[in-house]
């Protein structure tokens, strides 16, 4: 299932794999990265985050491979700080977000630019999220955002609320985009046919030789098709069941204790 290291790349989520809830790396977890690139091996992030709400971490997340962002529409050499591939939302999708929020009032909204977080309607959700992020965000309507390239829109409320939210989106006839549940509070809009998975096959294509595996690491259901375009797909105990059903490997460990140091462990004892 594993090959040489040399001939490896690791793609991990961040939130609910590679972070726990508290939000900060574990220290094992960073130091079994770091010896997995020190021995020739490939690593990073596939998130729904933006660029700007992951920035924070690569004091700490040492990352040596491009990233792949807002869950899918951008990817992110970390190293070049450029963008190897941007991907927007059709012009439609003012009009559907207008829609939503008309029939949904209460809902929180934000919309992902490159250079900033836009919130059209803020709930408690939101306001959690933008906390969880530590974004600065710009307050505004959707007809005054300045930068019409959305990587997506994510709606935030509590779990029932989203779950109506999915219900209601269901009977519409939003062709023009994709719609991912992201977490149980979020929901998101993005570009269609774009998600985790289809950068994954960029990646592979881009900056892969016929001989690398690609391993991916996720959690929740907008990692499902990366794990399904990963040469060995992989999940933290905590995942939901939808995914782990996915997975090649579903690790003893959760995100809460290590999860990413037991898989990388697991590598490192393949090549005995």
């Amino acid at each position: 299932m594993f090959k040489k290291i040399t001939e490896t790349v690791i793609l991990t989520d961040m939130d609910g794999t590679f972070l726990p809830s508290s939000k900060i790396p574990s220290q094992k977890d960073l130091e079994a990265a770091d010896r997995f690139m020190a021995a020739g091996g490939r690593f990073s992030v596939a998130t729904g985050r933006a660029l700007h709400a992951v920035k924070q971490y690569f004091d700490k997340i040492r990352v040596n491979f491009p990233a792949v962002l807002c869950n899918g529409g951008l990817v992110y050499d970390m190293a070049e700080k450029q963008g190897r591939m941007n991907v927007y939302t059709p012009e439609s999708t003012e009009r559907i977000v207008k829609k939503i929020l008309g029939d949904n009032p209460d809902i929180g909204c934000e919309v992902l630019t490159i250079g900033n977080v836009y919130v059209p309607q803020l709930n408690d959700a939101e306001k959690e999220h933008i906390g969880i992020c530590k974004v600065q965000p710009v307050f505004c309507g959707l007809d005054d955002i300045p930068d019409r390239n959305w990587y997506k829109v994510l709606f935030a409320d509590q779990p029932d609320r989203v779950d109506r939210l999915e219900e209601y989106v269901s009977k519409q006839d939003f062709l023009d985009v994709d719609f991912v549940r992201s977490s149980e509070k979020y929901y998101e809009i993005l570009p269609k046919n774009i998600s985790k998975g289809s950068c994954v096959n960029f990646i592979r294509e881009k900056f892969c030789t016929e001989n690398d595996i690609i391993i991916c690491v996720g959690d929740y259901y907008n990692d499902a098709e990366m794990l399904k375009a990963a040469d060995v797909a992989v999940c933290p105990s905590n995942a939901v069941e939808e995914i782990k059903q996915l997975c090649d490997v579903v690790l003893e460990s959760s995100c809460e204790e290590n999860a990413i140091a037991e898989l990388i462990d697991k590598i490192f004892s393949s090549q005995n």
